[in-house]
């Protein structure tokens, strides 16, 4: 096993050497396409999930639209202000997780931690199905195939990130461009209208009107639309994508999501109330907005087409996230070390590989249906967005620095209104899946402490941390199994004679009458040999090879306290992958059994074929 000594006090993330692989790492703008698709996305999906809770109250419900997004938009201000502190504050990324390990504990970092995992494997899930939704709407022929092609759309944005996430950027750019000048052409053409220029002719799900408004209507329209917030934390999990100056330009591109973002909702919800829209069954908000704007023409459709691309790849936000998260979950001693490490172009691959793996079982889970994820959605966001906004504020009341009263309030009324949206989201979709997410939350926290018990077990046993005792020379016995002489033979006494004081040859005897001709034949060829090592024979009276061979090794253990043992396993490694095809594997089988039974070295030797 590798375990990894992770030490306090790494070098932050903006002091790194300039040989560090900077142009594998983002600029602001390629951060801005890489990191914000996901909250991009969402204004095709936030401002319906409004109307929708709105047209319980009927049209004078619907009057609210307004009001409730214009307070997301006044808690996305706060959260964008937040994060921006976040950023500076946690250069080494990891948003909730890292705020709360400093300021609120290990129990509470794990709780935002796994928040953030779910609600990231989530989001890659909801986010295909979504974008292959609005494909087989255009196209019904391939309802059928919605699963495959679920599939091929999230291989598709696996394999664009496993080339590293600055490559994921510059494919995404032009996509996340045409969506957001497509929204805001809507947005702006909408303003100049008097009248919708067409109206969908479809029947209205509101059924009803009321003269009044309830406050859990309002607080359950909030929560609900307050998906449109989701993706705004990834930026600040993933700071150490950037290039350097690391802060700066996270804190850039962190300002022009908030911005965007902000100026699309309020928009599309001021269009909303301009053209009195009504949720139709069948027809998304967003596409009666484009209908009534620009018309039933080409510029419709280009709305409808850029949406469907920007849901598919929306995904890509979680995997420019998430696998950073990881990466300090496994240093932290959370999770497996191999999250930790990186390949070339700055690619934590096991993380984007496992993100897609557990995705992709959502996926044929669901079976494509966003329907079945939805509910799901969105939660762990804001318990992460609530435990990040507490931990700000005793981060500020630490602190104590210039203004800080001011920064720890809007950090606090920050932290009121996301746990406020976090319960009345659970509480509402709790029939509908969300006791799922309140089931494995917990699980997932046990699970990254299972894992920490266990590496600080290891750490105990290797001594990390201590110094150890000086190194001194045992003598050492080096075991060679054979079993007839050849080339092969020779070269592992050959590098068994380096390796130890002494080399002892075995082979394993069985009572078969042709077992027993063949060994008579290898001691009759061995003492013409005579290497200078001896051949010893180890009866067996089953077919077995690896535990007799084990038994050996123990017993040579036992007898011989003070010595070594090593056990070399020569073996061929032919030209061609085919080849291996006809070997025995019998290497394979001792190297099990030694590994199983004892505490003895293990050697392999290749011996290559040309």
């Amino acid at each position: 096993m590798t375990v990894l000594a992770v030490q306090p006090g790494e070098t932050p993330a903006d002091e790194e050497p300039p040989d560090t692989g900077e142009r594998h790492r983002l600029t602001a703008l390629a951060g801005f396409a890489a990191l914000s698709l996901d909250a991009m996305a969402s204004v095709a999906y936030g401002p319906e999930a409004i109307v929708l809770v709105l047209a319980a109250a009927g049209a004078h419900g619907l009057g609210f639209t307004l009001p409730v997004t214009l307070a997301i938009a006044a808690l996305l201000a706060v959260l964008v202000a937040s994060y921006r502190q976040v950023i500076a504050a946690f250069p080494d990324g990891g948003g909730s997780y890292a705020v709360a390990k400093t300021h609120l504990g290990a129990r509470t970092s794990l709780v935002a931690a796994g928040s953030l995992v779910l609600d990231y494997v989530l989001n890659v899930a909801v986010a295909v199905t979504a974008g292959v939704a609005a494909l087989t709407s255009a196209f019904p022929s391939l309802y059928g195939e919605r699963v495959w092609l679920c599939l091929a759309v999230l291989t598709l944005v696996t394999a664009v990130n496993l080339r590293g996430i600055a490559e994921s950027a510059r494919v995404f750019i032009v996509p996340t461009v045409v969506f957001i000048g497509s929204i805001f052409v809507l947005i702006v053409i909408g303003l100049f209208r008097d009248a919708p220029v067409n109206r969908v002719n479809s029947e209205s799900v509101v059924t009803g009107n009321v003269t009044s408004v309830g406050v859990l209507l309002l607080l359950k329209a909030f929560a609900s639309g307050c998906s449109a917030l989701t993706g705004v934390e990834a930026i600040a999990n993933a700071v150490p994508s950037f290039r350097a100056p690391r802060v700066k330009r996270a804190q850039r591109a962190e300002v022009a999501l908030g911005a965007v973002l902000g100026v699309m909702l309020i928009g599309l919800s001021v269009l909303i109330s301009r053209f009195h829209l009504q949720p139709v069954q069948g027809v998304t908000v967003l596409a009666q907005l484009a209908d009534a704007s620009l018309g039933h023409n080409w510029a419709f459709y280009v709305i409808q087409f850029a949406t469907m691309i920007l849901l598919a790849l929306s995904a890509n936000t979680s995997f420019g996230g998430l696998p950073v998260l990881l990466k300090l979950l496994a240093r932290d001693n959370y999770l497996p070390h191999v999250f930790a490490l990186k390949a070339d172009r700055q690619v934590h691959r096991h993380g984007v590989l496992a993100l897609a793996a557990v995705s992709a079982a959502l996926l044929v889970f669901s079976g494509g249906d966003t329907n079945t994820l939805v509910p799901l959605f969105a939660i762990g966001v804001f318990v992460g967005f609530t435990v990040a906004q507490v931990g700000m504020v005793r981060h500020w009341r630490g602190e104590r620095g210039t203004g800080w009263r001011g920064k720890a309030l809007l950090n606090g009324f920050g932290a009121v209104l996301t746990g406020v949206a976090a319960v009345v989201v659970t509480a509402s979709k709790f029939d509908d899946g969300a006791w799922l997410i309140v089931i494995t939350l917990p699980l997932l926290v046990l699970a990254f402490e299972t894992v920490h018990r266990a590496y600080a077990h290891i750490g105990e046993r290797l001594g990390l941390g201590r110094i150890p005792e000086p190194p001194h020379r045992d003598r050492s016995v080096v075991i060679v199994p054979v079993s007839s002489l050849s080339r092969l033979t020779s070269e592992a006494l050959t590098a068994a004679a380096s390796l130890g004081d002494e080399v002892r040859a075995v082979t394993v005897c069985y009572p078969d009458p042709e077992d027993r001709a063949n060994l008579h034949a290898l001691e009759r060829a061995w003492a013409q040999w005579d290497p200078g090592v001896p051949l010893v024979q180890l009866a067996c009276e089953r077919r077995s090879l690896g535990r007799p061979i084990a038994a050996y090794v123990r017993d040579v253990s036992a007898t011989e306290p003070d010595t070594r043992v090593t056990v070399l396993i020569a073996e061929v490694e032919p030209v061609r992958l085919w080849q291996r095809l006809l070997q025995n594997q019998r290497g394979a089988v001792v190297a099990h059994a030694v590994r199983r039974d004892t505490d003895a070295v293990i050697c392999r030797l290749r011996f290559r074929l040309f």
